[in-house]
């Protein structure tokens, strides 16, 4: 919900985003007060909430003003911003018989914009339980019902009934280690700081990594998503007498991802997208000597931050989300070059995310969501190289489990945290083994 927050907050006529009420999830159900100088449109509004991917389905507005007649039609002159509102429906003339023109009042009824460009006027409905007559009133405040957008194959449409369309239920914003085809917040975006401890070994080698990774994610327009990583890395090892330690950047990946496939439908959302990574060569290279750590060259390499020199990545993701359960997954290769003689081998890697929303029981509101999470990865890396001579021994084929918890502690900010752990593990005698990865990360949206 906070993207329809975000979406609204961009018209002139909008409060400030922490304004911008949402009132029930379920039913997508939102509530703010217009800045009282401006004029409203609810032309203005349905456009911005479809150009974030939703749709405005209805709209109730109260209007507190001064009632005057153009002829026989009936208007009320809103206070502060002077906006005229034309009444239309079965009940005007018995709502304001004994009102006199230029009289103060209030009314609330269904709100729409009839016409367009000048002809344009905005237009309401009162219904007869909803109205009261005030003085002295100053506020102009509408009340909207905001449903999903139905995507569907061949373009969009403004076509929705009840049976098309997903209450805004609880649903993470992302997974932890899975990508997602989601697009996080249209024409906003995200930072995520990640923290890493890993442990590795290989015979009597002991290898403790901590890995910082800084993402930075925007999204211009609701099918596109641009974002990059940035990494740093401290890695230390410990060997009999031989022990040293090294910090430095990694290698920084820019992304791109595009949405090609979404569809809405009651109580599911189904989403697909492809993402481009360009893997640079920024990461430090120094590896230990021989003298500091008695291994093979192409161990030594592995203690760097580094798994090769410039990479293109490209991944496919999808997720599905009915009830309370999601299920997504991404399938990724990488096609790693050689940077100062040293490669890993090309990777190709299956992810597999299982989400089940376990709080709030009864949700109205968003915020302090709890997930479940439990995520798989299947990884296979070819051959390392080193100064372009395949290294015997370098092969892997790993799967790991990583169970983890997401907490949505408000709308825009996400705590998580997931152990990722081998049951399988096919490594050659030249590849470090990893034995744990415990990621702890938070995410604030912006």
């Amino acid at each position: 919900m906070y993207n329809i927050q975000k979406a609204v907050s961009r018209l002139n006529y909008a409060p400030k985003l922490k304004e911008i009420e949402v009132t029930d999830i379920q039913k997508g159900l939102g509530v703010f007060t217009p800045k009282p100088d401006k004029p409203v449109s609810f032309s203005a509004l349905k456009a911005t909430l479809k150009s974030a991917g939703y749709v405005l389905d209805t709209a109730d507005i109260t209007v507190a003003g001064t009632l005057s007649r153009d002829g026989d039609v009936w208007i009320v002159v809103a206070n502060g911003s002077g906006q005229k509102f034309v009444l239309e429906g079965p009940n005007v003339e018995k709502l304001v018989t004994g009102i006199k023109s230029e009289s103060p009042i209030e009314i609330t009824g269904g709100w729409k914009t009839v016409g367009e460009k000048t002809s344009a006027r905005e237009v309401i409905t009162p219904e007869e339980r909803k109205q009261a007559f005030v003085r002295g009133a100053s506020a102009d405040l509408y009340f909207a019902r905001f449903l999903p957008a139905n995507f569907i194959p061949g373009g969009e449409s403004d076509e929705y009934t009840e049976a098309d369309v997903v209450p805004e239920s609880a649903k993470p914003l992302a997974p932890i280690r899975v990508t997602s085809p989601g697009l996080t917040v249209f024409k906003g975006g995200a930072i995520t700081p990640r923290l890493f401890l890993i442990r590795q070994h290989l015979g009597a080698l002991k290898v403790n990594r901590q890995l910082v990774n800084v993402s930075l994610s925007y999204t211009p327009e609701p099918h596109l998503q641009l974002e990059a990583e940035v990494p740093i890395s401290r890695t230390s090892f410990h060997k009999a007498n031989e022990s040293g330690a090294g910090v430095g950047l990694g290698n920084v990946i820019a992304w791109a991802k595009y949405r090609f496939f979404r569809q809405v439908k009651t109580y599911g959302d189904r989403q697909a997208a492809a993402r481009f990574g360009l893997e640079l060569p920024t990461g430090k290279t120094d590896a230990p000597s021989q003298t500091e750590l008695n291994e093979p060259a192409f161990v030594r390499q592995q203690l760097t931050p580094i798994n090769g020199g410039l990479s293109p990545h490209f991944d496919l993701a999808y997720s599905q989300a009915g009830g309370r359960i999601i299920f997504g997954g991404n399938a990724e290769v990488i096609f790693r070059t050689e940077r100062d003689g040293f490669r890993m081998g090309h990777e190709q890697r299956l992810n597999t995310d299982l989400e089940y929303v376990l709080l709030p029981r009864d949700y109205k509101k968003p915020g302090g969501e709890l997930f479940l999470i439990l995520e798989t990865t299947f990884v296979h890396r070819g051959a390392g190289r080193l100064d372009s001579v395949p290294v015997s021994g370098s092969k892997a084929t790993e799967y790991y489990l990583a169970p983890g918890l997401q907490y949505a502690a408000r709308p825009r900010f996400v705590v998580e945290g997931s152990v990722q752990f081998p049951v399988v593990r096919n490594t050659g005698p030249m590849t470090l083994r990893t034995d744990v990865n415990v990621l702890l990360g938070v995410k604030y949206l912006f």
